[in-house]
């Protein structure tokens, strides 16, 4: 039991139900470009990782062509298909008012981050920001964790990691903070919990108590 001081968080599936938006803009990227080889369940592996890494692992003549057309296709169409899990917009603020500091991890680009958070009216509740123009290496290396912790000012011992993905989880093991897996992850909680976490949260309010050191 402990109290903590900084919360880390993920953005896409954690914060932020992007899920059907990434799923569909790669359905729709790689079936133009090879036509009946990817469906739903071929894409999945892909939610989490930066473009560039998906990308190159497919074919690295076509990553900067496909990155291009995954952007376009997404930003067309990302305000009308993402929507903030349930609970998420009144838990952030309860405990920006509780006086913690927090951060987005993510490996998005600043652009898209802001814009999601703007749409969730969550923009002025975090300390900082670490996007994928930020690291060098992303999730899950440490450094963006390190980099959002030194930031904001806060020990490692004092913070938490919340994510919907191994990325999340073996990211702030890697840079000795505890975390929180969500298991309304698409990934599904069973897949989460091989990677375990500190805790296994079932809905965003749980962290109002968790934060506290009132829930182990």
């Amino acid at each position: 039991m402990k109290n903590y001081k900084a919360l880390l968080f993920d953005l896409d599936g954690t914060l932020l139900n992007t899920n059907e938006l990434i799923i569909e803009t790669f359905l729709h990227v790689l079936g133009e470009t090879f036509p009946g080889k990817y469906n739903r369940e071929a894409v999945l592996p892909f939610l989490g990782p930066p473009l560039f890494e998906t990308f190159n692992g497919i074919d690295p003549s076509l990553t900067e062509t496909l990155t291009a057309s995954y952007r376009k296709w997404n930003l067309k169409r990302h305000d009308q298909m993402v929507a903030p899990f349930d609970g998420v917009v009144e838990t952030l603020r309860q405990l920006k008012k509780d006086g913690y500091k927090m951060a987005i991890v993510s490996t998005k680009r600043r652009e898209m981050i802001e814009r999601g958070l703007q749409l969730m009216k969550c923009e002025t509740l975090f300390d900082t920001i670490v996007g994928l123009e930020d690291v060098t290496f992303t999730k899950p290396d440490p450094e963006p964790i390190q980099i959002a912790l030194h930031r904001i000012g806060a020990n490692k011992e004092d913070a938490l990691m919340i994510g919907d993905n191994f990325h999340d989880i073996v990211g702030g093991q890697r840079a000795g903070v505890d975390t929180a897996a969500v298991a309304w992850s698409i990934k599904g909680e069973a897949f989460l919990a091989t990677y375990n976490p500190t805790y296994m949260l079932h809905h965003v309010s749980e962290l109002l108590l968790i934060a506290k050191g009132q829930r182990a």
